[in-house]
């Protein structure tokens, strides 16, 4: 009888501490779910403001914001803003001017808009070519040398970009490229990000699928081409992502490489224009956001898929 009673008390005792620990998960779940949201509202909240003030009139972006961008303008430097921003989410009147003035009217914008795309697009096409050979070698091949060149791109990746724009200027001086768009193409080609990223993803394919390929009489070109180009597919396009989005949004490149003004990228024409028209600005800001928008969105898969097989190959 007591051994009974004994063990109705251990299975409730047992139940009783299955189900406080399933709801400390529940609890744990619901706090960082309510965490996450807040996080992602905070993040999401400036572009939700910069494309809905972009169909505001200038009047209205005026009035709501005109003390902010005046104290940012004002020569005299920083000052107080003493009344309230009126940070509005839905314009009091939806207007296209800002888009018809930069897409139509102003011929500036598109110029700027294609030279970004004439930087960014050669830069990661020409940096996964290099990477992907660079990241072969390194993965495959074993040595002394190659072990410092690999600590080098180490170090030349942990570096901050200002740190190598001095030397990237010097040298740029040497080889005559100055003030030309190979100054910032060719820096941007042989950067050390995809090589460490590459090298890293191409160590973890496993050797008996390369010893295969070399049973079957495979060289080491048909072992890069047909084997660990397309097994490191989802990690290119991740990468390449990146790099695109990096190259996008560059700004002190341009502004050290390039004297002339005509052959800066849209990047740092924005800047210039948040000084000027404040509905322009936002309207091209939104203009500017739609390109790495839509390469999210065509590859969020690719960048899960490589981020996740970063950590090992399944």
């Amino acid at each position: 009888m007591n051994n009974n009673l004994t063990n109705d008390t251990l299975a409730q005792r047992a139940k009783r501490t299955k189900r406080l620990s399933h709801l400390r998960k529940l609890s744990f779940t619901g706090a960082s779910v309510l965490v996450l949201s807040v996080l992602a509202v905070v993040v999401i909240t400036p572009i939700i403001l910069t494309i809905t003030n972009a169909f505001m009139s200038s009047s209205e972006i005026s009035s709501n914001y005109g003390q902010v961008f005046s104290s940012l303008t004002s020569k005299e430097g920083s000052t107080f803003i003493s009344d309230t921003v009126n940070l509005k989410l839905i314009p009091d009147r939806v207007v296209f001017d800002q888009f018809s003035t930069i897409l139509i009217k102003s011929p500036t914008y598109i110029l700027k808009f294609w030279n970004s795309l004439l930087y960014c697009v050669p830069i990661v096409i020409f940096q996964l070519v290099v990477a992907l050979a660079a990241a072969y070698g390194f993965a495959r091949f074993e040595g002394g040398i190659r072990a410092i060149i690999f600590f080098t791109y180490i170090i030349l990746m942990l570096m901050p970009y200002q740190v190598t724009l001095v030397p990237n200027f010097i040298v740029a001086e040497m080889l005559g490229i100055l003030n030309t768009r190979w100054a910032i193409i060719l820096p941007g080609v042989f950067s050390p990000f995809a090589v460490f990223i590459l090298t890293r993803f191409m160590r973890r394919i496993p050797p008996s699928v390369i010893e295969a390929a070399k049973l079957d009489g495979a060289g080491e070109w048909k072992i890069f081409r047909h084997i660990c180009v397309p097994m490191s597919s989802s990690i290119v396009y991740s990468v390449a992502l990146l790099i695109f989005i990096d190259y996008w949004n560059m700004v002190e490149q341009p502004l050290i490489m390039l004297s002339d003004t005509e052959t800066h990228p849209l990047s740092v024409f924005l800047s210039n224009l948040n000084t000027q028209d404040t509905g322009i600005a936002f309207a091209a800001a939104t203009v500017y956001m739609v390109v790495p928008m839509l390469l999210f969105l065509y590859s969020e898969d690719y960048l899960v898929k490589g981020i996740s097989y970063s950590g090992g190959i399944k």
